[in-house]
């Protein structure tokens, strides 16, 4: 049978194995060459945070991967991850520090830029900005498990050429990117919801490379710290994770059930409308936890709301608003 040890060296052979001091090196920006990493961290995250939200203005989904695979803020998170299991408090802070700066450079490049946006209303259409602006749990899953791909890469020497596939997977710079145009232009709740995206990828990145440097065993390692408080770090990163987790969670079940409504009401109006042959439903908008249905008819008239009301009453829940708008600036309220 098996042992736990047979299924760590599986996953993390020996002679792939790569040592603490070298996953250290490799994320550590206050270790070795310490101008040549800073300087080359400053510079990269510039370029990436100008060419995400070039990606951003000009809703170019091609010019953002490129912006995602040079990104280098992966490194410091990652760097907190191992900082914790080797219990090098030092390396969590100065690791802490360059992720703040990265996230401050980029939210001022977003505000530099958002001079170039014509109106807010046209970043409402944005595909870029509107994927950022409201996540929901599978973004923190997703995050979840590009941290464990980057953690098991860089503790493995064999699987270093799958890093810059790691880094299109995981979205860092361009939410940074989106906080700052959207704030630029107003839009507090977008910037709001684009920050969010950011912090839960960085606390899912720091628990699944925390999880895969445990595995690799650098917390037993000889250069690890044999009196750090590892079990309090442990708890408030998962502290951490539930407050990020909770309303995502909420955001992604309320996005099922208004994707959920929407079609009822859809459906529900078609049939409403089924008697006249010009009449036809264009679409559900929503604002807040009122729907509003348009539809079009030959004559802007509508059969009897009263129908359409009793067929929603029992499809949708009652705090539900639903008002039909048949155009000319005739609205219904039915429900």
């Amino acid at each position: 049978m098996a042992t736990l040890s047979d299924a760590l060296h599986a996953l993390i052979p020996p002679t792939q194995r790569q040592t603490a001091a070298e996953v250290t090196e490799a994320l550590d920006l206050g270790s070795g060459d310490r101008a040549g990493k800073r300087s080359g961290f400053l510079i990269m995250l510039t370029l990436a945070g100008v060419i995400a939200i070039a990606g951003v203005l000009t809703d170019s989904t091609a010019t953002v991967i490129g912006a995602m695979i040079i990104a280098p803020l992966g490194t410091p998170i990652l760097a907190i991850g191992l900082g914790i299991v080797t219990g090098h408090l030092s390396l969590v802070v100065r690791s802490i520090l360059w992720v703040l700066l990265g996230l401050v450079i980029v939210v001022v490049l977003g505000l530099a830029f958002s001079v170039f946006v014509s109106t807010p209303e046209s970043l409402e259409t944005n595909s870029q900005v509107l994927g950022r602006t409201s996540p929901s749990f599978m973004d923190l899953v997703a995050a979840l498990a590009t941290g464990f791909a980057g953690g098991f890469a860089m503790c493995r020497r064999d699987l270093s050429a799958i890093l810059p596939g790691v880094a299109i997977a995981i979205s860092l710079v361009p939410p940074l990117g989106v906080v700052g145009v959207c704030a630029g232009q107003g839009l507090w709740g977008d910037a709001l919801g684009a920050l969010w995206l950011f912090l839960s990828n960085v606390v899912a990145l720091v628990i699944a490379g925390s999880i895969v440097f445990t595995i690799a065993g650098y917390a037993r390692d000889p250069g690890s710290s044999p009196v750090a408080n590892r079990r309090r770090a442990y708890v408030i990163v998962t502290l951490l994770a539930v407050v990020i987790a909770i309303p995502l969670a909420v955001n992604s079940i309320i996005s099922v059930a208004l994707a959920r409504w929407s079609v009822s009401i859809q459906d529900i109006t078609a049939d409403w409308l089924d008697d006249d042959d010009g009449a036809r439903v264009l679409g559900v908008e929503w604002s807040g936890a009122v729907a509003t249905v348009n539809v079009l008819t030959d004559d802007g008239t509508t059969p009897d709301v009263d129908d359409l009301r009793e067929s929603l009453a029992t499809a949708i829940p009652s705090f539900v608003g639903v008002f039909v708008d048949v155009g000319q600036g005739v609205e219904v309220r039915v429900q």
